[in-house]
């Protein structure tokens, strides 16, 4: 999701995650609710989103669209996913009732459906939501079976690479590293530049690569820490490509945009990052732009292709809101696929509906877009609990450094530890 990387799914989290619900009134400040129009007049629809540059165009429409019956007033939240999350679990922890229409990054959903915060979709309104939406996204918005939210946008990761360093995309990790050792030894630009700092950016790689593997992190359910022999094979691969001496010397404090800029200023011959990095090189880098290429990110076997975690925003609508009925209209119309394609090619955020990759102003906004669907064809998602933000802090923290990964015991590690984040189930800050 995002030309920005602190808007994807790839973002930072907060440290910490307290485990019972109601703690967090202690910790509510008075919130000034903003208006929902219950006073009799105009009903006002609260959209709380992440910060999207064209989106107030798209609210505009949908509420010219709504013909009087009632308007969207969009409420930016914090560019900070940290930030976005605290505000927002805040606020339906109060039982805000100003709050109608939520943004939330695909990693909260079941978090917040299992507090009661969110409202279930059903009916035409799930229906419309489930026609023509791809597979991944919609995973990532349900909870026991049920629909929670809308998908409106998602993202990828690829693999960026310089056409005058390498002939061909590596088609493994084993074989990215072999080809950066070769030009390493030649004396050329070699490194392969990703994000490997203690933060969430560190768990969507160890993802990817456990996926890639047919490695799980948790059962089907998502109740029990399983930590099977692929995602030992992806700890294996992560600390291979961590001492192979092709990363940077910084790779064990990368975040995204630093590594854009590393591989934008000509020191790397590969780099694994989100597609914002795109439209950023051409400006700043034109030259080095026209010399760069885009493939899937490697997988583990050459026989099999890289399943890549994704990212993005799922819209869902309030328990506490007011008007739920304008609720889900509105978030229908902002995600609908009119507005998609319009988000995609003014704000560079991926479309969740299949059918809008196939519109002609998609293949001059995203040249790489077929290789984008090619991935969110068979995406790899990050574990599905409501104890996510909990999971990840715990897995960042183990996994950092990567170069200090013993396969097994570090395996063995984050059983313990997920476990143990599990039983806790925290939702808040």
């Amino acid at each position: 999701m995002t030309t920005d990387p602190e808007e994807s799914a790839d973002r930072r989290r907060p440290r910490l995650r307290v485990a019972a619900a109601a703690a967090a009134l202690t910790l509510v400040a008075p919130l000034a609710a903003c208006g929902s129009g219950g006073d009799g007049g105009t009903p006002t629809i609260n959209l709380y989103y992440p910060p999207e540059q064209n989106l107030q165009k798209v609210v505009d429409d949908c509420t010219a669209q709504a013909q009087g019956r009632y308007k969207i007033v969009y409420r930016v939240l914090p560019r900070q996913a940290d930030d976005q999350r605290v505000q927002l679990v805040r606020r339906l922890a109060a039982q805000d009732s100003g709050m109608d229409v939520l943004g939330l990054d695909v990693t909260w959903t079941q978090e917040f459906a299992s507090a009661d915060w969110i409202r279930e979709w059903t009916g035409q309104d799930k229906a419309e939501v489930e026609q023509g939406t791809l597979t991944g996204p919609l995973d990532t918005a349900r909870y026991e079976g049920k629909l929670y939210a809308a998908p409106k946008n998602t993202n990828v990761q690829l693999l960026w690479y310089r056409t005058d360093l390498v002939s061909q995309p590596p088609k493994t990790w084993d074989e990215m590293i072999s080809a950066a050792q070769q030009l390493k030894q030649q004396g050329k630009p070699y490194q392969v530049l990703t994000m490997g700092a203690q933060y969430e950016g560190l768990v969507v790689l160890y993802n990817t690569l456990a996926e890639s593997a047919g490695g799980k992190i948790l059962s089907d359910d998502g109740k029990k820490a399983v930590m099977d022999s692929g995602t030992v094979q992806a700890l294996d691969q992560l600390k291979k490509f961590a001492t192979s001496g092709v990363t940077s010397p910084s790779f064990s404090n990368a975040t995204e945009d630093p590594v854009r800029l590393e591989f934008q200023s000509g020191s790397g011959a590969f780099q694994v990052n989100w597609p914002f990095v795109y439209p950023a090189m051409q400006e700043a880098n034109p030259d080095l732009a026209k010399k760069v290429k885009w493939a899937r990110v490697p997988g583990i076997d050459a026989n099999t292709p890289g399943k890549v975690t994704i990212g993005g925003v799922n819209m869902a609508v309030s328990t506490y809101s007011k008007h739920p009925t304008e609720s889900f209209e509105a978030a229908r119309c902002i995600r609908n696929a009119k507005n998609q394609k319009f988000s995609a090619v003014n704000d560079g955020v991926p479309p969740t509906i299949e059918q809008v990759y196939d519109d002609p102003e998609m293949a001059k906004a995203y040249p790489m877009k077929d290789t984008i669907l090619a991935e969110l064809r068979a995406p790899a998602v990050r574990p599905l609990t409501p104890a996510y933000q909990s999971i990840s802090t715990v897995m960042s923290a183990i996994l950092s450094p990567p170069s200090g990964i013993r396969p097994e015991q570090t395996a063995n590690e984050l059983r313990d530890a997920i476990a143990d984040a599990l039983e806790s189930k925290g939702v808040l800050p």
